[in-house]
């Protein structure tokens, strides 16, 4: 299943896949790493060497997502630190 399709169409929330948290379309990246990553100093052009098969339009689909669900991400990131 795809959410908001028409506006940020590289991310995909499928159930069951990655705790159904947003990941980027085709892959099984979940956008709240990226951004914790980022938040960890990580430039958009290491995460690109370090996720070889991502675009830079990719990322742009990503921050967009942080940007409109910043609760969601809070949230996966916080489960995560505490797992």
């Amino acid at each position: 299943m795809s959410y908001q399709e028409s506006l940020l169409p590289r991310i995909e929330i499928t159930p069951g896949v990655c705790g159904g948290a947003a990941c980027l379309a085709g892959t099984r990246i979940p956008v709240w790493i990226l951004e914790q990553y980022r938040r960890s100093g990580a430039s958009d052009a290491e995460l690109l060497r370090s996720y070889p098969g991502l675009r830079a339009e990719d990322l742009v689909h990503a921050w967009a997502y942080v940007h409109s669900h910043q609760n969601e991400i809070e949230q996966h990131i916080r489960e995560n630190e505490a797992a």
